[in-house]
C-alpha cells in the first residue's frame, strides 16, 4: 500500500512506495519515493529490485492522474536500490535515469545513465532537489536535499533504530561516511527520508547518535587489537557476540571499514591479513 511519508510537509508532495523486498539486509524492504515535478511529471528516488508489485503500484499511481515518469534518481549502486531500473525502463521508456558515475558497475544495468554529481539540481514541486555526493556507505552514494521543505532523501546513510553497513569490500570508506553524516548535520534538516524504515523526524539527534556509535565501535576495535585479536572474524566475534549469523557478513564489513580507517590514520597495521597496533 502506498502512503504519504511526510504529512507535515505538503510542499514536498512525496509518496512512499514499498519495493517489496524484505530480507535480513533490507529489513522490511526498501522505500522508493515518488515526487511531484513540473507540468504533470514525476521523479522517483531509487528503483527497487523490479518486483512486479512495486512496478504495478508505481504505474497505477502515474496512470491514475495521467502523469509521466520523467526522472529516476538512484542513491547508489547496491542491488536493492538499482536493480529495478531495467523493469522501470521497459514500462516507462520516457524515463531518464540518473546516478553518481561508477563506470566499473554502471554498465551492468541496461539503461543509459545520466551523471548526477554533487550540485546537480532537479525541478520538483515546492523547490528543486539538489544532489549531494555523500560517499562512505558506497563511493557513489547520493542524498537529495530540498531546502524549501528542509527534507533529505538520505538513501542508506541512516536508518531509525539501527546502524548501516559500510561496504568496505566494495569501496565503502568509514572516514568518508563520517564526513557525510557531518555534512547532513550542517544542513539542519527537518526530516530524513531513508531508503529503509520510517521517516526520521529528529535528524540531528539520530545523526549525532550515529557519529557517537562509530566512535564507540572504533574503541572496541582498538581494544580487540590490543587484546591480540588480529583478524577480521576474531574482532567481529568479540564485538558482535550473539549477533544473528545472517548478519555476521555485515559485521565483518564494518570491522574491516574501521580497520581501514585506523590504517589510513597510521594507528593500525596489516600484514598477511593479520592486524596489529
Amino acid at each position: 500500500m502506498t502512503q504519504g511519508v511526510h504529512e507535515s510537509s505538503p510542499v514536498l508532495n512525496a509518496i512512499r512506495i514499498d519495493a517489496r523486498n524484505p530480507g535480513p539486509m533490507t529489513g522490511a524492504g526498501n522505500s522508493t519515493y515518488l515526487i511531484a515535478g513540473p507540468a504533470g511529471s514525476r521523479l522517483l528516488i531509487d528503483a527497487g529490485v523490479g518486483q512486479p508489485e512495486h512496478l504495478g503500484e508505481l504505474t497505477s499511481l502515474l496512470r491514475e492522474d495521467e502523469l509521466r515518469l520523467d526522472h529516476v534518481l538512484v542513491t547508489h549502486g547496491h542491488a536493492d536500490h538499482v536493480s529495478g531500473v531495467s523493469a522501470i525502463a521497459a514500462a516507462h521508456p520516457e524515463s531518464r535515469f540518473h546516478k553518481y558515475p561508477r563506470p566499473d558497475e554502471d554498465h551492468h544495468h541496461g539503461v543509459v545513465w545520466r551523471p548526477a554529481v554533487d550540485g546537480t539540481a532537479f525541478d520538483a514541486a515546492g523547490g528543486r532537489l539538489l544532489a549531494l555526493h555523500t560517499p562512505g556507505h558506497a563511493p557513489d552514494h547520493l542524498a537529495f536535499w530540498q531546502e524549501a521543505s528542509r527534507t533529505v532523501f538520505s538513501g542508506d546513510l541512516v536508518v531509525l533504530g539501527g546502524s548501516v553497513m559500510i561496504h568496505a569490500s566494495r569501496g565503502g570508506d568509514l572516514r568518508q561516511y563520517l564526513s557525510s553524516l557531518e555534512r547532513l548535520l550542517t544542513l539542519d534538516p527537518a526530516v530524513l527520508l531513508p531508503a529503509h524504515g520510517p521517516a526520521i523526524t529528529r535528524p540531528a539527534v539520530v545523526l549525532r547518535a550515529y557519529l557517537d556509535h562509530r566512535r564507540r565501535r572504533e574503541e572496541q576495535v582498538l581494544s580487540a587489537l590490543a587484546g591480540g585479536r588480529g583478524t577480521v572474524p576474531a574482532i567481529a566475534e568479540s564485538i558482535y557476540d550473539g549477533l544473528d549469523p545472517a548478519l555476521m557478513p555485515a559485521a565483518h564489513e564494518n570491522v574491516r571499514a574501521h580497520l581501514d580507517k585506523l590504517k589510513q590514520e597510521g594507528r593500525a597495521f596489516e600484514n598477511d591479513a593479520r592486524w596489529t597496533l
